[in-house]
């Protein structure tokens, strides 16, 4: 097989998904084996890939890859979400273009309209996560408005309602304009809004005088409906109780008194507007105010306003500002920077509302879903964002899921002549809860559809059994797939939707299953550029990921993207880390390439030599470690750490140490054994990093057959992605310690050499001091990698003056250079060495001095921190003899 000089993704990687698509290898039927589960938090059918869905899948990728290697029944199930709101936008946007308003056409033929585009654009993203190299069992694959998953949300409404959890009724919503339906409170977005605070006068009924209130909102003053004062606020005493004008209109409205009024806030006055604003809804209710809605559900000003009726609401609150000066009601104008609600989905600005909708009451279903995650049956990783969702559900209220859309799961809801409303699964169902009073012809169904979170809140449960709903209430079993893969494992998804999401799935499992529906959540953070910035289209700096995938491969996306995504931290991308992992598959590629020019040479059956079997050894140990430290990283979601810890082992360990510590010398052949080896070493890498980067591993386990071991080969299957993940073995703590001293004896030898320009194979003598008599299990790599002979014994001791020295961890080895070196030199690195130890001490004890880190820090790793302090006491006071030693005369 062709090995080309530089591995290129472009035509393998969609090679290789073809071939694995065909042999069904992400495919998962439930079988003896244990089950490992992650249901995809489907993205949009408006979606595209960007990459912050690019890194979410990735590491979801990575986690079913490992767990289908390991032996676990891996099923990662595929879909996508409606999306209420967005799709719709979409659809009523494309039927403008077509010269179609959505009021043009009945509830049934906007619906063909929007299942159009849903065939023709709902799959994109799905379609572009393939090219990513997602693992995702697309026989699974889902829509949360499917016939069966639209049934569990009918079968969910009615459960809750009949359970006295859903009601209808009058209150404050937040109301999107653009889109003309309620949100929830979660689906606000508050953004900083440069705008100015207006200072307004109102007369005193009956008076010269008047009172001042200021506001961002002048456009609304129409619909006040009191001015509010603290009652001991000595300024309006003698106010309360009296009347104040509307300027413009002249309504007279009253001055009343309550301590919600911060006195030091502005003028202590407030304009109170009940129908425009939750606090104000509140006080009305307390006083019995007027509530005046003056808007139409377009955001337009209505005849309630009697003034500026139709106008835009921005557009009254410019105009409105000039009306003001003319009648000398106006004060002053000045800058002033508020928080202001933006629809999640239109990014239209919020306004509150009275409307007639259906809520879930949320304080019996949160309080199971709060203490599952505060006792720890399900975990977040980091745990910094418990106290965020402990606030969130101990203060959530109760949630809108109303929406009046045409695009949803409609409400199973009917309405009789009468008034009267009669909730089940259809209207014939509706029908005979009125008990032969009406037929199905008479009744009217609710014209809302749910909020999209009410359908992908079932998620989990929906997409293994539609009827799991229907199952419980029946006491029946849960039908096979649910049984086998519910509870979930982990759920990968943003701290954005912590409480949209998954918050509510937890409260939905325990609700209608009686489990919780994952036992951990790993919350991604933010992809932003190198400067800090949210990626986004209008500032121009979020790169199109399918073009990143065309120009470096997927693997090294995937990998660019791990490097620097600690959990919950935000990502700062930079086009840099893709050329980082591009290099790293070149590296992989290049150690493949050797070992086949060793193989193409013809091993010989010769015995393994002492240095090729000492090397064995000690990359079998590192190996051995490397997964140790794999498991825990693995365990807590660190996967920055797993990456860093395979870049390490691929790159330092295997390729620039293990390849060149088993080089055949300049005339000999590779021995067969130890070409056998270090391709089943290779194999265990390629298995490693397999979950992060699976094309490139996927074709060099397969160019590396031919150089394995055939016992070890029979254990693996066809694929890569399906052979077993290698297992823990022993690892000799004290053995690589002591390895780790003979390496860095190396590099410190070689840089004694460079410093002396002495060629690197020049012959040395080395005089090890006691304590270092474990080198001698090193001396044939020391000798191959070094060109230097050890000498133990009486013999270090003779002619010592005449000699260099070297630190070995905390100890010295003398060196014999068989010529004279420069004495200035020897006396510089030496000084050299001295001044980083005594730095490094400084740092360490500096850190031990600290309060906070002596009294917060783990007893381990306080004792590495004193172990360093004292290596370095040693290393200096070592240094130290050696300056004597050298220099006499400095003593």
């Amino acid at each position: 097989m062709d090995s080309p000089k530089q591995y290129q993704p472009q035509g393998l990687e969609d090679r290789w998904y073809e071939r694995w698509m065909e042999a069904g290898c992400f495919n998962s039927q439930p079988d003896e084996r244990q089950a490992y589960t992650v249901v995809i938090p489907p993205p949009n059918v408006t979606g595209v890939l960007h990459l912050g869905h690019m890194l979410n899948n990735t590491i979801q990728d990575l986690l079913i890859r490992k767990a289908r290697m390991e032996g676990y029944n891996a099923c990662w199930v595929p879909g996508t979400d409606h999306a209420s709101i967005a799709t719709e936008a979409k659809v009523v946007q494309m039927l403008k273009e077509q010269g179609i308003t959505k009021s043009d056409l009945s509830r049934e033929e906007f619906l063909q309209h929007a299942w159009a585009w849903k065939e023709k654009y709902g799959g994109i993203i799905l379609s572009q996560l393939r090219k990513l190299g997602a693992s995702l069992d697309w026989s699974r694959e889902a829509f949360t408005m499917d016939p069966a998953l639209s049934r569990a949300v009918v079968d969910a409404f009615v459960k809750l309602y009949r359970d006295g959890l859903v009601y209808r009724g009058v209150r404050m919503v937040n109301w999107d304009p653009a889109g003309q339906t309620a949100l929830a409170d979660d689906e606000v977005i508050f953004k900083e809004v440069q705008g100015q605070l207006i200072h307004i006068r109102y007369r005193v009924e009956n008076s010269d005088e008047f009172v001042t209130i200021a506001t961002v909102r002048p456009e609304t003053i129409m619909a006040d409906s009191a001015i509010c004062v603290h009652p001991e606020d000595a300024r309006y005493q003698h106010l309360i109780g009296r009347k104040a004008l509307i300027p413009l209109i002249g309504k007279a409205i009253p001055v009343i008194a309550d301590p919600y009024v911060d006195m030091e806030f502005g003028t202590g006055c407030l304009k109170v507007t009940p129908a425009h604003d939750p606090n104000d809804y509140a006080l009305g209710l307390q006083h019995g105010l007027e509530v005046i809605d003056m808007l139409d559900e377009q955001g337009r000003l209505n005849p309630k306003a009697q003034i500026l009726v139709g106008l835009d609401r921005f557009e009254a609150r410019r105009q409105i500002i000039p009306l003001l000066e003319v009648e000398g009601a106006l004060v002053r104008c000045e800058p002033y920077t508020s928080s202001v609600g933006h629809s999640e989905r239109t990014n239209a600005v919020v306004e509150p509302k009275l409307s007639l909708q259906w809520f879930v009451k949320m304080q019996e279903l949160a309080e199971p879903a709060l203490q599952a995650v505060v006792q720890g049956e399900v975990s977040l990783f980091p745990d910094k964002f418990l106290s965020t969702y402990r606030h969130w559900m101990e203060n959530c209220r109760d949630w809108c899921i109303s929406r009046q859309l045409w695009w949803g799961q409609r409400i199973p809801a009917w309405y009789s002549p009468d008034g009267q409303t009669w909730v089940a699964e259809d209207v014939y169902q509706a029908a005979e809860l009125t008990q032969g009073k009406w037929r199905a012809e008479d009744l009217s169904q609710d014209e809302d559809v749910l909020d999209t979170w009410f359908s992908s809140w079932l998620w989990p449960l929906s997409v293994f059994d539609p009827d799991f709903i229907r199952q419980h209430n029946q006491q029946l079993e849960p039908n096979r797939d649910l049984a086998y893969y519910y509870p979930t494992s982990v759920l990968v998804t943003g701290p954005d939707i912590l409480f949209f999401w998954v918050a509510r799935m937890i409260m939905a499992g325990q609700r209608f299953h009686g489990k919780i529906p994952f036992k951990d959540v790993y919350l991604t953070g933010i992809v932003r550029d190198k400067q800090g910035r949210k990626m986004s289209k209008s500032l121009g700096n979020s790169p199109d990921p399918l073009d990143l995938l065309a120009q470096y491969g997927a693997d090294s996306l995937r990998m660019g993207l791990l490097f620097s995504s600690p959990a919950g931290n935000d990502l700062l991308f930079d086009e840099c880390q893709l050329e980082q992992g591009r290099h790293f598959a070149n590296k992989l590629w290049n150690a493949h390439r050797l070992l086949m020019t060793w193989y193409e040479q013809g091993p010989s059956s010769q015995d393994t030599g002492t240095e090729q079997a000492e090397a064995i050894r000690w990359f079998g140990q590192r190996l051995a470690a490397t997964q140790k430290d794999l498991e825990q990283a693995y365990a807590q979601y660190k996967l920055s750490e797993v990456i860093r810890l395979i870049y390490k082992l691929i790159w330092d360990d295997y390729c620039s140490w293990f390849l060149e510590m088993i080089k055949p010398q300049p005339g000999q052949i590779m021995a067969w054994s130890v070409l056998q080896q270090s391709a089943e070493f290779l194999r265990d890498l390629l298995a490693l990093l397999h979950p992060i980067m699976p094309f490139v591993t996927e074709e060099l386990f397969e160019r590396i057959q031919p150089l394995r071991n055939p016992a070890q080969k029979a254990l693996d299957r066809e694929f890569l992605c399906l052979s077993p993940y290698p297992k823990l073995s022993q690892v000799d703590q004290a053995y690589l310690d002591q390895a780790h001293l003979a390496l860095d004896l190396v590099v410190a030898l070689r840089h004694f050499k460079g410093l002396n320009q002495l060629g690197a194979r020049h012959p040395m003598t080395l005089y090890p001091e006691a304590g270092l008599e474990f080198l001698q299990h090193f001396e044939p790599i020391l000798h191959r990698l070094t060109a230097v002979n050890l000498v133990y014994g009486p013999t270090v001791s003779m002619g010592m003056d005449q000699l260099s020295a070297l630190m070995c961890g905390t100890r010295k080895v003398m060196i014999d250079p068989g010529v004279e070196l420069n004495k200035g030199q020897a006396l510089e690195q030496i000084q050299k060495d001295l001044d980083y130890q005594e730095k490094f001490l400084q740092s360490v004890r500096a850190k031990l001095l600290n309060p906070s880190f002596a009294s917060k820090a783990p007893p381990q790793v306080l004792a590495l921190e004193h172990k360093k302090e004292q290596d370095a006491l040693d290393k200096i006071q070592a240094l130290q003899e050696e300056l004597r030693r050298l220099s006499p005369d400095m003593g």
